[in-house]
């Protein structure tokens, strides 16, 4: 028999010895919390009427944690944690540095609002059928793809929340939902393959998924490999993210499922698209994003512009907020092209704002319908007699998506206008400023039909004229959610101090991930 060896083994060589950290903690906390909430209330499945009760206070909770955790990086730098204690590049890691702890915060005020206006929104059979269980597995995907530290995991998030978003989307089993799944879906699996082959290249150039040791690896290596696999990552990512030219799934299925989905669906998922081509295209392979930024510019002002042409040619209300989304995606990737300090800082400032007012605007279209009875421009009017109010916070809110003083959508913009200056591209700023104006027309348009004009104007607005009813009688929790995320999206406009010192340290991390680095490896190189 083999006896055992005497000889001491130094686990130091393969595992973290230190116990982690309370600020350790927090990294994992958020998904964690999130597949928790989840599993209760699958437990919980017979008793729908108490799933609000579970997923609002552990929405709180996911705010709450978020919250100190973007408080931890942005005063102390990245952190990470390994999984199975094992050494990086071997363990799977979870790096968190200000852009992921912003974008994940952000989120999660999305993911509550909508939460509290589903309490009304959704039936009991869209609960039996586990919209708060999908929620809380969206919310878990959503946390993750932000606070991952590897490649390989990002795209097992990516998974996550796919599989949650096509439950939500087919809640209510209507045939229009069904057709919109399906586009949604065939669409989403392509641009997952092709983000699961672009990883599959990736570990055969590094031999390793760490975000942190790309990043280090990559500066040794050049050529067709990177060229290729930098390409294969803006298609896919661009997918994800709907722009042009792989944008049409968009339009065509966000507006079937209950408005509360959308504007789940409009606020988060497109987004998590454009933080992964920051991640990946800015931070680990900047060379390969400069000699593609002529490519990516060009995409940007194709997806700004043809979705302004989108908004204004609309007659649905959730169609037009659907191509406003994808405006808003043509602006991010301007900032991306650019690759300056300036443009990157716009961009992420523009998806932090996009977050809370796509959430926003979805919900104020349910409140139009809830008022006039139609999704329909031609059949609605006569909102500002009845509810002046309401009316009063959708102009504010189409102000802020329209990129117009004072609030939040003004910062973004002209910081990504100054960007495209800055580096001579005179027709990116155009691209910017016509799909502004463009979206300027649509949603003065919206306010004008919708708001303004008489009820009585058309023999379609008489028809519905009898569904309209008085503020008294409006959904109280859909007010509380479109008013708190107004609230943020004014606050934001007037005191953009804060977000724009963040963005610009979110920025900074992508230019400069040496901090990011030194959080995975503190001796200053892969083991």
């Amino acid at each position: 028999m083999a006896s055992p060896s005497s000889t001491p083994v130094d686990l130091s060589q393969a595992f973290v010895m230190a116990p982690p950290g309370l600020g350790e903690w927090l990294v994992i906390l958020p998904p964690a919390l999130m597949i928790t909430a989840g599993a209760l209330l699958m437990m919980m499945r017979h008793r729908v009427d108490r799933h609000g009760f579970i997923a609002i206070p552990a929405l709180v909770a996911l705010v709450l944690i978020d919250a100190a955790l973007l408080l931890k990086v942005s005063t102390g730098g990245p952190v990470t944690m390994m999984m199975g204690r094992w050494l990086p590049p071997f363990g799977i890691a979870f790096t968190v540095d200000v852009l992921g702890a912003l974008m994940a915060l952000v989120s999660a005020l999305a993911g509550l609002a909508a939460a509290i206006a589903a309490l009304t929104d959704i039936s009991d059979s869209g609960r039996r059928y586990g919209f708060f269980p999908f929620l809380m597995l969206l919310m878990a995907g959503v946390s993750g793809a932000f606070l991952t530290g590897d490649v390989f995991n990002l795209y097992v998030w990516f998974e996550v929340l796919l599989i949650s978003s096509f439950g939500l989307l087919i809640l209510g089993s209507e045939k229009q939902q069904i057709d919109g799944a399906l586009k949604y879906a065939v669409l989403n699996l392509i641009g997952t393959t092709l983000f699961l082959i672009s990883v599959g290249y990736l570990y055969a150039i590094f031999g390793t998924l760490n975000m942190a040791d790309i990043a280090l690896k990559a500066r040794e290596i050049s050529g067709a490999p990177l060229m290729t696999l930098s390409a294969l990552f803006i298609l896919a990512f661009g997918m994800k993210a709907a722009a042009f030219p792989v944008n049409f799934w968009l339009p065509a299925s966000y507006h079937t499922p209950r408005i509360t989905v959308s504007a789940l669906f409009g606020g988060l998922l497109t987004k998590i698209g454009i933080y992964a081509l920051l991640r990946v295209m800015v931070m680990l392979f900047p060379v390969q994003r400069e000699e593609l930024s002529f490519v990516l510019a060009v995409v940007a002002v194709l997806t700004m512009v043809l979705s302004g042409f989108g908004m204004l040619a609309q007659n649905d209300l959730r169609r037009m907020a659907g191509f406003a989304v994808i405006l808003g995606i043509g602006n991010m990737l301007a900032g991306i092209a650019t690759g300056t300090m300036v443009g990157l800082s716009g961009a992420v400032l523009y998806a932090l704002h996009s977050i809370l007012a796509m959430t926003a605007l979805y919900l104020v279209i349910g409140r139009v319908k809830a008022l006039t009875g139609s999704w329909t421009l031609s059949a609605g009017g006569g909102i500002y007699s009845v509810a002046p109010g309401f009316a009063f916070v959708s102009l504010a809110l189409f102000l802020a998506v329209a990129g117009l003083p004072p609030f939040s959508g003004l910062w973004p913009k002209i910081m990504l206008v100054k960007a495209s200056v800055d580096i001579g591209a005179w027709w990116l700023a155009a691209g910017i400023l016509i799909s502004g104006f463009l979206a300027t027309i649509a949603l003065g348009r919206t306010f004008l039909l919708a708001y303004w004009r008489p009820a009585a104007e058309s023999p379609a607005s008489k028809r519905a004229t009898s569904n309209v009813t008085r503020p008294q009688q409006q959904d109280r929790l859909a007010a509380v959610a479109i008013l708190g995320l107004a609230a943020l999206i004014v606050l934001f406009g007037l005191f953009p101090e804060a977000p724009l010192s963040l963005s610009q340290q979110a920025a900074t991390g992508l230019l400069d991930p040496q901090s990011y680095v030194r959080s995975v490896f503190p001796q200053g190189g892969a083991q």
